[in-house]
């Protein structure tokens, strides 16, 4: 039973990651991009925690965890480009 739940939410979680790639591409502006890109961080890391417990390995769980500290880091230094222009000060 464990592994149709396991399969149907891959398959909820992969289609999230399709849709928010499209709205990565087709965004009418840069702020809807910017979370589109955040929230595909979001299900890559559903996935990686998904393909941890399918496989029973704990390997997985940590490659979600660097994954979670990049998505951050990322969307915070994307947020501050576009509010400021730069970066680094």
């Amino acid at each position: 039973m464990i592994d149709y739940a396991l399969d149907f939410a891959f398959i909820c979680f992969g289609l999230g990651l399709l849709f928010t790639l499209y709205r990565v591409i087709f965004a009418p502006g840069v702020g809807d991009r910017v979370l589109a890109l955040d929230t595909m961080v979001i299900n890559t890391i559903a996935i990686l925690v998904l393909q941890g417990i399918n496989q029973g390995t704990e390997i997985f769980f940590e490659a979600a965890m660097v994954v979670a500290m990049l998505g951050f880091v990322g969307t915070v230094a994307y947020a501050r480009f576009m509010l400021r222009g730069n970066i680094i000060e």
